[in-house]
């Protein structure tokens, strides 16, 4: 019989692996473009916070799986920004990337069983 309180692997990885590559882009991304400024500190590091959401969605995707919901609006509010107003190939693609694990979050969302009562 099929254990329906226990959420596919692939959800576990995928959440897992968003968290890993959002902290390094992030990370990058304060590296590479010169002096930091406050509000893009503030931006990475509230995206950082996210990462850590992301990581533990991973660990437990049927106890957390309302928290998907909020993954989906936070990939989805960078991505379509950053490829409507991209400022060159590295936005295009890292806004493309997002946007690619906000489906894949959603896709867990929706094979991601309700919690046990």
């Amino acid at each position: 019989m099929l254990n329906t309180s226990v959420a596919p692997r692939w959800v576990r990885w995928w959440f897992r692996v968003a968290a890993i590559y959002g902290a390094l882009a992030l990370v990058a991304s304060l590296a590479v473009t010169g002096p930091v400024i406050l509000p893009q500190l503030a931006f990475t590091l509230t995206a950082l916070a996210f990462q850590v959401v992301f990581w533990i969605i991973g660990d437990d995707p049927v106890r957390y799986r309302a928290m998907m919901l909020a993954g989906v609006a936070e990939k989805g509010a960078f991505g379509v920004p950053a490829l409507a107003l991209a400022g060159g190939l590295a936005t295009v693609v890292v806004g493309a990337i997002d946007l690619i694990l906000g489906v894949g979050f959603l896709l867990a969302w929706f094979v991601t069983p309700l919690r046990a009562a």
